[in-house]
């Protein structure tokens, strides 16, 4: 995954605006202060704080490839010593069994996250007596998109996407423990609901920059989830002579644009 690198007065506030890059919650970045702030005379910075974040990687690493390492540890062949060495095979231990085929299989393939949440969305439509057809599109390097199209989908959404969002963390929970070895970011769309969002939040945003940079005045906008304050700041960066910041405390964080 890719990290982010952001300075602010402090640590903090340096966190809440790679989370605001990165578009997640904290739940789902982690981070590495590369400098902390120090102070200079008269209560003055020296320098900021520095950070640098990136969205947490789905899961650990396999299970299985802990237990190759360590196997390795000890010498190949050896067996414990002592009466139990005497022990009758049962049918299944006088199978050969060779340490490089147990290589091999941990070195299988890792389990393609965006399938399993592609198979747990149309299950999930299914038990709601719905229909859908499940459309898989690569965003980018690390986020699959997985977006639903049907008549009736309306109940998978709810007001203000706040069902979309349970979906949404439902699919990720789904995916964590059915693909261990996937590490890349999976989105749920449905009926084109975060895209339409997204498109109606770019002109929103494009009127207000406009306002800010003629008056001069800066405008606050009303807290926003750290996808929607994401594509705000992204709408911003494309336009000379406003700029944005984010202030407050989630689950009231919220972007203010201001005139250059």
């Amino acid at each position: 995954m890719k990290w982010v690198e952001v300075t602010a007065k402090t640590v903090e506030e340096a966190k809440e605006a790679a989370l605001d890059q990165l578009g997640v919650d904290e739940t789902d970045a982690e981070f590495e202060v590369l400098e902390v702030p120090k102070g200079g005379l008269f209560g003055r910075l020296r320098s900021e704080a520095r950070v640098r974040a990136r969205v947490l990687p789905t899961a650990p690493r396999p299970k299985v490839e802990r237990r190759r390492r360590a196997r390795s540890r000890s010498p190949e062949g050896s067996r414990p010593s002592g009466p139990r060495t005497e022990k009758a095979a049962t049918p299944q231990q006088s199978k050969p069994a060779s340490s490089k085929g147990a290589e091999m299989s941990s070195e299988a393939p890792a389990v393609d996250g965006g399938a399993v949440a592609e198979t747990f969305l149309d299950g999930l439509v299914e038990a709601f007596g719905r229909r859908s057809q499940v459309q898989r599109q690569e965003l980018d390097d690390d986020t699959t998109e997985i977006a639903l199209e049907g008549d009736g989908l309306g109940l998978l959404i709810g007001q203000r996407g706040q069902t979309l969002s349970a979906v949404q963390e439902l699919t990720r929970t789904v995916v964590q423990r059915k693909a261990p070895g996937f590490s890349g970011r999976v989105v749920v769309d449905v009926a084109g609901y975060r895209r339409a969002r997204r498109d109606a939040l770019e002109r929103f945003t494009r009127e207000v920059a406009e306002q800010v940079r003629a008056t001069g005045v800066a405008r606050v906008l009303e807290p926003m989830p750290p996808a929607d304050r994401k594509v705000v700041h992204d709408t911003v960066n494309t336009i000379e002579g406003v700029i944005t910041t984010s202030e407050g405390e989630e689950p009231r964080r919220h972007v203010v644009i201001i005139a250059e």
